[in-house]
């Protein structure tokens, strides 16, 4: 599971620092996260290939998280994308986007498929045989879902030397990777634990986009392995994050720590601080395993089961 920073502050773009947009590579999956001002210029200097996405999950419709998303849809079309795009946003996101196509004459040369959201229960948004992805309900000024990323446990791993010792047909691997239990050549039934080892274990990401501290959001996203929460400001500006309905870093902290996470990162800055070192030292009080977000920044996650 590899994660690339396109941009992770508040508000305006600045000529060092770009608003909300990620990648989420996961389990051969590649998945644009928010995409505002500045999204395909950061996605060129990252070389992410633009005909890799095909999926792009918009948190909400504040400028600052999908402002760029018409600009990225018409270069698509410029490049003569064949491959057809799902966006998933809130309701609206069809008109405003398909009112900037209709005016300027740029309809698209591909598919275009837009799912718009709703519910404010989490709702499952899309699913494969590898991956799923689901809606984080947030508390926010306008209507914002976060999104769940979750891989399907892999096939188990075949001990090609226990398989050989048990004398297994090599037809029959398969099957054993799918957890079967399998006869040998000699008739015999042989239990499926002794010829394979455990899968690694399923990693999952959930990108918690504007929002202010919301702790029932805690089960939904319990024992994620990677948590990104906002966190707009720090305890010096604390009673500005309930009437923005925004989090502190201490309070994103305190979601990380009641989930059960295994590692948090911090994102969405306000633009009036100049040294985002002081949202991981506030936020490692309650939550040690914290990192910051920063554009061009790029985590890769191999955790061990435990």
């Amino acid at each position: 599971m590899k994660l690339t920073i396109l941009g992770c502050y508040a508000a305006t773009p600045r000529s060092f620092t770009n608003p909300t947009s990620q990648v989420l590579e996961i389990n051969n999956h590649i998945f644009l996260i928010d995409c505002a001002e500045g999204t395909q210029v950061e996605l060129r200097r990252n070389k992410i290939k633009f005909s890799k996405i095909q999926h792009i999950f918009i948190s909400h419709l504040h400028g600052d998280h999908c402002f760029g998303l018409v600009g990225l849809i018409s270069t698509f079309r410029l490049l003569n994308r064949e491959t057809e795009l799902h966006v998933y946003g809130p309701k609206g996101i069809k008109e405003i986007i398909t009112l900037q196509l209709k005016l300027s004459n740029s309809w698209t040369n591909y598919d275009l498929y837009f799912h718009e959201l709703e519910s404010k229960s989490p709702e499952l948004l899309y699913e494969d045989d590898k991956v799923s992805v689901e809606t984080i309900p947030l508390n926010h000024r306008i209507y914002t879902n976060g999104f769940l990323f979750k891989e399907k446990p892999g096939d188990r791993k075949l001990l090609i030397n226990k398989a050989v010792e048990y004398k297994i047909d090599v037809s029959l691997y398969k099957s054993l990777k799918k957890g079967k239990d399998v006869k040998s050549e000699t008739g015999t039934l042989i239990p499926n634990e002794l010829v394979t080892a455990d899968p690694p274990a399923p990693k999952s990401y959930a990108y918690c986009s504007d929002t202010m501290y919301s702790p029932g959001i805690v089960t939904q996203i319990s024992n994620t392995t990677v948590l990104y929460h906002e966190s707009t400001f720090l305890e010096d500006k604390k009673e500005l994050a309930a009437p923005t309905k925004h989090s502190t870093a201490k309070q994103a902290a305190a979601i990380a720590r009641e989930a059960g996470v295994k590692k948090l990162i911090l994102g969405h800055y306000s633009t009036r601080y100049s040294n985002i070192n002081l949202f991981r030292e506030e936020a490692r009080e309650i939550f040690p395993d914290t990192e910051l977000a920063d554009d061009g920044k790029i985590f890769s996650f191999s955790f061990k089961s435990k």
